[in-house]
Protein backbone atom coordinates (compact mmCIF):
# COMPACT_ATOMS: atom_id res chain seq x y z
CA UNK A 1 0.00 0.00 0.00
CA UNK A 2 1.60 3.62 -1.12
CA UNK A 3 2.72 5.30 1.87
CA UNK A 4 0.41 8.61 -0.27
CA UNK A 5 -2.67 6.30 0.73
CA UNK A 6 -1.69 5.59 4.46
CA UNK A 7 -1.22 9.19 5.29
CA UNK A 8 -4.67 9.99 3.68
CA UNK A 9 -6.26 7.72 6.08
CA UNK A 10 -4.84 8.70 9.04
CA UNK A 11 -6.02 12.10 7.72
CA UNK A 12 -9.76 11.16 7.07
CA UNK A 13 -9.46 8.76 10.15
CA UNK A 14 -8.26 11.81 12.43
CA UNK A 15 -10.98 14.52 11.18
CA UNK A 16 -13.76 12.15 11.93
CA UNK A 17 -12.73 11.77 15.30
CA UNK A 18 -12.25 15.28 15.64
CA UNK A 19 -15.95 15.68 14.11
CA UNK A 20 -17.29 13.19 16.11
CA UNK A 21 -15.54 14.49 19.20
CA UNK A 22 -16.65 18.30 18.56
CA UNK A 23 -20.15 17.88 17.41
CA UNK A 24 -22.10 14.98 18.95
CA UNK A 25 -22.93 15.64 22.64
CA UNK A 26 -21.54 12.72 24.65
CA UNK A 27 -21.05 11.88 27.95
CA UNK A 28 -17.14 12.34 28.59
CA UNK A 29 -16.77 8.74 29.11
CA UNK A 30 -18.05 7.68 26.76
CA UNK A 31 -15.92 10.04 24.35
CA UNK A 32 -13.09 8.61 26.00
CA UNK A 33 -14.18 5.59 25.46
CA UNK A 34 -14.54 5.81 21.65
CA UNK A 35 -11.42 7.71 21.41
CA UNK A 36 -9.34 4.81 22.80
CA UNK A 37 -11.01 2.16 20.54
CA UNK A 38 -10.49 4.08 17.13
CA UNK A 39 -6.96 4.64 18.02
CA UNK A 40 -6.43 1.01 18.71
CA UNK A 41 -8.28 0.45 15.37
CA UNK A 42 -6.12 2.63 13.69
CA UNK A 43 -3.12 1.15 15.35
CA UNK A 44 -4.33 -2.93 14.61
CA UNK A 45 -4.73 -1.34 10.83
CA UNK A 46 -1.40 0.27 10.84
CA UNK A 47 0.36 -3.30 11.87
CA UNK A 48 -1.96 -5.12 9.78
CA UNK A 49 -0.76 -3.14 6.86
CA UNK A 50 2.79 -2.75 7.47
CA UNK A 51 2.78 -6.59 7.89
CA UNK A 52 4.05 -6.39 11.52
CA UNK A 53 0.62 -7.85 13.17
CA UNK A 54 0.84 -11.02 11.43
CA UNK A 55 4.58 -11.35 12.47
CA UNK A 56 3.78 -11.10 15.99
CA UNK A 57 0.52 -13.33 15.43
CA UNK A 58 2.79 -15.49 14.54
CA UNK A 59 5.10 -15.84 17.56
CA UNK A 60 4.61 -18.92 19.94
CA UNK A 61 5.68 -18.71 23.79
Amino acid sequence: MPLFTILIVLIVAGVLLWLVNSIIPMDGKIKNIFNIVVVLVVIVWLLKVFGIFAYLTSITV
